[in-house]
């Protein structure tokens, strides 16, 4: 990933949480009165993971195939995080509410360094988010 925007380094508590299924949104709403749309693709893509993120700088792993993808459940980790199931398998990030604000507040930054490294990876426009993705292989992170 490029140069992301810096964490941020206050502590916010959810006041209204619901995902909307139909448009592939999570709708979030903090203490502070902000309130952000967070698209299920763009969580997917920036899961918190390290199946997406590796374990440390230069190790991140490009997700392509996330156009429609969607959210099953989400699960609560303790009071400070949830845990979303997405459609395609992936449920082992774990967004705690600072990362979910972050997401939000950096939400079209964010977008763009996507599609720049979609682009950089050799998709033309946006089709990226609509390529399949390789088939996994080899053993999983704690294997």
């Amino acid at each position: 990933m490029n140069q992301l925007p810096p964490p941020i380094s206050h502590k916010v508590q959810p006041t209204a949480l619901n995902a909307r299924t139909v448009s592939r949104l999570l709708e979030i709403e903090f203490d502070d009165g902000k309130r952000f749309e967070l698209p299920f693709e763009l969580m997917r893509v920036y899961s918190p993971s390290a199946e997406v993120r590796g374990h440390g700088e230069g190790q991140e792993v490009l997700q392509i195939g996330k156009r429609l993808v969607s959210i099953t459940g989400i699960e609560p980790v303790g009071n400070y995080a949830i845990k979303p199931i997405f459609t395609d398998d992936h449920s082992t990030g774990i967004f705690t509410w600072e990362y979910l604000y972050w997401l939000g507040t950096h939400q079209s930054v964010l977008w763009q360094d996507y599609l720049a490294r979609l682009q950089a990876a050799g998709f033309a426009g946006e089709t990226g988010r609509d390529a399949l993705p390789a088939p996994k292989t080899g053993p999983k992170c704690g294997s």
